[in-house]
């Protein structure tokens, strides 16, 4: 049985008020840790800066903006929201403490689309792990945080399930990094509802080690459009089929289709009502304010902010149900962990459930010290063309080198559970090890460490990088590092996907360049 404070934090720090109960879970349930009484999450989605730019948005650093929309979270009367896109370097005090005054949890989105693994070509490194490190350390301090995803939908289609390796890996290493602080947040995932991977990626989050689970699953899930459908017809049904027995809680983290509007949200009834509230413990509806797609409760300008029709009918469907639940002393849990699904292509599912291992500054380092070619530049860039440009020649020397060389130790393969050495180095780590690679297969001969002008010659400082793998991080804050100098049941389709992998560092950076 599986007992954790959800919002326990660091003792001693001054914004800390008993302004709110902590909320635990056991077994598949949340509850809250004075009363017992069972927790239904009322969340709504909230990214209110619906401004288009390639920068993070972190409403919860900008007091005018709680300011304008607590009145309005408090009169729709739900006491959670969840939050896509925060950054750890802001001041986050005034709104936090505004939303626990109110009695509002915060569930927040680890990732930010910058800072994510991209689904199409997913790697998961160093600077990744200590922005993740980072956010925690941000949060961490605040009573009324709920927990945190470790990622949204990064698996979306069959073609793209390789990629939850790397989001488990995240799960793990942040749930131990928690542990580590002496916090107890849980960490979960949010998965789209496709048919064909469902109940693949349900289980693959729940399977395994106990220290690789999610803590908690959300499925984000718009089937039930407008007053004609019902809980059977719209497929609610099957979904809590699928999600009954299990040994972790469940909620959905977005709902709400918008096919017909006004919404009039009748699958509210069923959320808080009997069907479902023995399996899920409620969820966010989509979303807080009105964009282009229409699925606003409050329209935003500036200071000010207006109920749009939905507003009115979500509030009143949420006013009228009382969910049931049980106390936390009388309940037993009795859910079962589920098995890892099979891998192949036949299964619809490459995902193994052999993790990638957790991104080593140290590691990363002490091979970048044993190299005698690197990338000229020790830092990121950071401006966009700039970034395009930089990935364009990983791409290229990603390509000319890997095609003649083995790359084995910069690459990954999800689907056979294999990782180099030094894949969970950053992009620039990784690239000077390809250099280096190709600058000793030419016995180091005059002009083969340029790469037309992306490269140098360095002095490295160890003889070899033998002793590397088994250096290990100290404990400590999350932060980034620079790239300075100093027995699945398997078909046989898998495909030769640590070639692929190689050039994740130049897609994904070419991706944000052009966000």
């Amino acid at each position: 049985m599986r007992v954790s404070i959800v919002s326990a934090a660091l003792l001693g720090l001054a914004f800390r008020a008993a302004a709110i109960d902590p909320i635990v879970t056991k077994g598949s349930k949340f509850f809250n840790s004075k009363t017992g009484e069972q927790f239904f999450i009322k969340g709504v989605a909230y990214q209110p800066d619906i401004e288009s730019t390639s920068q993070v948005r972190d409403p919860l650093a900008d007091k005018s903006i709680c300011t304008r929309d607590l009145p309005f979270l408090k009169d729709m009367g739900v006491n959670a929201i969840r939050v896509y896109q925060t950054e750890p370097f802001g001041n986050h005090d005034d709104c936090m403490k505004m939303l626990s005054d109110a009695g509002i949890y915060v569930l927040l989105d680890l990732s930010t689309p910058t800072e994510t693994i991209n689904r199409e070509t997913p790697t998961y490194d160093v600077d990744l792990y200590g922005y993740y490190k980072q956010k925690i350390d941000a949060f961490g301090k605040y009573d009324n945080i709920l927990g945190f995803f470790a990622g949204n939908e990064v698996t979306n289609a069959v073609n793209n399930t390789d990629a939850s390796a790397f989001v488990k890996a995240v799960i793990r290493d942040t749930r131990s990094y928690i542990k580590e602080k002496k916090l107890s947040i849980p960490v979960g995932y949010a998965a789209n509802d496709d048919a064909d991977i469902r109940w693949q990626l349900q289980t693959y989050f729940d399977c395994g080690s106990t220290d690789e689970q999610a803590e908690f699953l959300a499925i984000n899930l718009y089937e039930w459009c407008g007053d004609d459908a019902t809980f059977k017809t719209s497929g609610y049904a099957d979904v809590v089929k699928n999600a009954t027995g299990w040994d972790i809680p469940y909620i959905l983290g977005e709902y709400g289709c918008n096919a017909i509007r006004p919404r009039t949200f009748p699958e509210i009834a069923s959320i808080y009502g009997s069907d479902m509230t023995d399996v899920f413990s409620g969820g966010f509806v989509y979303e807080y304010v009105e964009e282009a797609n229409g699925y606003g409760l409050v329209e935003v300008s500036g200071s000010k902010a207006t109920k749009t029709e939905d507003y009115a009918n979500f509030k009143k469907a949420l006013a009228a149900v009382k969910p049931a639940g049980v106390k936390m002393s009388s309940y037993s849990p009795s859910g079962k962990q589920q098995t890892c699904p099979k891998v192949g292509s036949a299964y619809h599912w490459v995902a193994s459930s052999s993790l990638p291992p957790t991104p080593s500054n140290a590691t990363c380092e002490c091979m970048m010290k044993s190299l005698s070619c690197t990338s000229k530049l020790t830092q990121m860039p950071t401006s966009g063309s700039d970034l395009k440009a930089f990935g364009q020649s990983l791409g290229q020397i990603f390509g000319t080198v890997c095609a003649s060389i083995d790359c084995g130790d910069v690459s990954t393969d999800a689907s056979k559970g294999e990782y180099g050495k030094y894949s969970g180095c950053n992009a620039l780590q990784r690239v000077s090890w390809v250099v280096n690679a190709w600058y000793e297969n030419e016995r180091m001969v005059d002009g083969s460490c340029d790469f037309d002008g992306f490269a140098t010659t360095a002095k490295p400082s160890l003889s070899d990088d033998s002793s590397c793998s088994s250096q290990k991080d100290s404990s400590g804050s999350g932060s980034h590092s620079s790239g300075s100098n100093s027995d699945d049941d398997k078909d046989d389709s898998s495909s030769g996907a640590s070639r692929t992998a190689v050039f994740s560092a130049a897609a994904a950076i070419v991706a944000a360049a052009l966000f």
